[in-house]
């Protein structure tokens, strides 16, 4: 009797998918966490991946910008690639032998205030003259203690879901008189958004790019998922000047080497490397799995190779540090530079746009 209980086991978990494995579509999911043999499971154990399975659902369907948007758009593994490519992935490489990588949080991140339907409005005084812009930022909503993020960028987003709009603010600050900013946008109609700023106002938003601050963001709830379903943001040092790649539409790149990376680019690690096969640490491998299924796109210039995690300032608390924060027991920088793939990146076809006289070539 004994090993007839035991062949039956053997039976039903052979067939049950791997448990913990990557997903690669919503299907994989549903399939990857409804596992035959979950009657065999600890109760509290069906719980948790039920649950799991159900807030990576959630997750998925809350993304902000079009499901076409080409932040939240999986890259076809044929995707063709700039004659550039290796030149930049070059380098990229290059500029990680002089800078550290790095993910911002707390400082040169965005805080995201999501706001319910009645959040009382205040109004944002520009400090420079933008008429349209202005109009735009008569009515926000708000939290009265709200903060923006620490470093003088001074970034913030507010998302208002029941309106399906978002503001975002560049040097925002609060003063005697009320809040001030020096910039930033305003999208309607998020959900059908490309993800970027567009006519009549493509040169609005909160960074170098018009890129919104919302776009490649890995908020805190996919960290905690382990899993991060579009395209990453990333800041690098010497962005090309006078020159750039949709999906960006504007740059304030500073260098004039040619062989500089320009603001929009898109870089993916290559779809044929089998990411299970490298170590990784569970943030560096999440942020991984994006960048091959997703990409990630040069949205400004910066003092490191930044990429940008959400503030947890409207938390109170920061889930990035101690032993069993999201950065794990090793410092993100050592991690990024020792495990996450570099080498095998790729540079997508680039769509330039170049301004004044400098050499195309």
């Amino acid at each position: 009797m004994r090993s007839r209980i035991v062949i039956a086991l053997i039976a039903v978990t052979a067939v049950a998918p791997p448990l913990g494995g990557p997903l690669s579509s919503a299907r994989d999911a549903g399939e990857a966490t409804a596992s035959v043999g979950a009657e065999l499971l600890d109760p509290r154990e069906r719980c948790n991946r039920a649950c799991r399975r159900e807030r990576l659902l959630e997750l998925r369907e809350s993304r902000p910008f079009a499901r076409t948007s080409f932040w939240n758009a999986r890259l076809a593994d044929d995707a063709p690639l700039d004659e550039k490519s290796r030149d930049y992935v070059n380098r990229l490489r290059y500029l990680l032998g002089r800078w550290e990588p790095y993910v911002n949080t707390t400082r040169y991140s965005t805080p995201v205030y999501t706001v319910p339907a009645d959040q009382k409005t205040v109004r944002v005084e520009l400090d420079n003259v933008h008429r349209d812009l202005q109009a735009a930022f008569e009515r926000v909503p708000l939290p009265r203690r709200a903060r923006p993020a620490a470093g003088t960028d001074g970034h913030l987003v507010v998302w208002q879901p029941a309106t399906d709009t978002m503001w975002e603010f560049w040097r925002m600050r609060r003063s005697l008189d009320g809040w001030h900013a020096r910039y930033g946008g305003r999208i309607e109609h998020v959900s059908a958004s490309p993800g970027h700023y567009t006519e009549p106002n493509p040169r609005w938003g909160a960074t170098a790019t018009s890129l919104p601050l919302l776009g490649g963001l890995m908020r805190l709830d996919e960290l905690e998922a382990g899993r991060i379903d579009h395209a990453l943001a990333v800041a690098l040092p010497e962005v090309r000047a006078k020159a750039f790649s949709w999906p960006a539409q504007r740059t304030d790149g500073g260098s004039r080497n040619v062989k500089a990376i320009p603001a929009g680019a898109r870089f993916r690690i290559d779809p044929r490397i089998d990411l299970r096969k490298i170590e990784m640490s569970p943030m560096v491998r999440a942020m991984a799995r994006a960048v091959q299924r997703y990409g990630m796109v040069v949205r400004d210039e910066s003092g490191a190779v930044s990429f940008y995690a959400e503030d947890p300032t409207p938390t109170r608390a920061n889930p990035f540090l101690g032993p069993n924060g999201l950065f794990g027991r090793r410092y993100i920088s050592s991690a990024l530079r020792a495990e996450f793939p570099w080498e095998h990146l790729q540079v997508l076809r680039t769509d330039m746009t170049y301004v004044g006289l400098l050499d195309r070539f």
